[in-house]
């Protein structure tokens, strides 16, 4: 399919807006989503909303089709579901949907453990702008490789 035709079938899914897909943005800081939600949407994409790990489940199974999440962007340290929690349910019920983690309590250990188990990118609060619209870009590139 040419980018063209991407373009075109994926704004005619939305009520012809021309976006670059749909993010499910998850962190327990309302500061923190506004910020990543206002970057992401001004780059051309559709951002969903969830406050933790279990608002995040409900929301991704809400939807008329949950395959039409493009990308997770999860937060690690939440209240009810936390991040690691949601991020394994995501893994194994959705694993053509890409994740990126954003924390404010970055660990080596931890990163090393997410990269190893497929994460894309893992991301410490607060995000440059830069790095975190080249990290979703990334994110994007990996699931359009694997639906070849």
């Amino acid at each position: 399919m040419s980018q063209t035709m991407k373009k075109t079938s994926t704004a005619a899914m939305f009520g012809g807006q021309n976006t670059k897909g749909r993010i499910l943005v998850v962190d327990d800081e309302p500061d923190v989503r506004k910020v990543v939600k206002m970057t992401l949407e001004k780059a051309g994409y559709q951002i969903i909303e969830a406050g933790d790990g279990e608002q995040a489940i409900q929301e991704i199974k809400s939807g008329e089709n949950p395959l039409m999440l493009d990308v997770i962007i999860s937060d690690i340290r939440m209240p009810k579901v936390n991040g690691v929690e949601a991020i394994q349910f995501f893994q194994k019920e959705f694993p053509h949907v890409s994740l990126i983690v954003l924390t404010g309590f970055p660990s080596v250990q931890m990163a090393t453990s997410f990269m190893q188990n497929g994460v894309i990118d893992y991301l410490v609060k607060p995000v440059e702008k830069e790095k975190l619209l080249a990290a979703v870009s990334k994110a994007m590139e990996q699931r359009e490789i694997s639906h070849l």
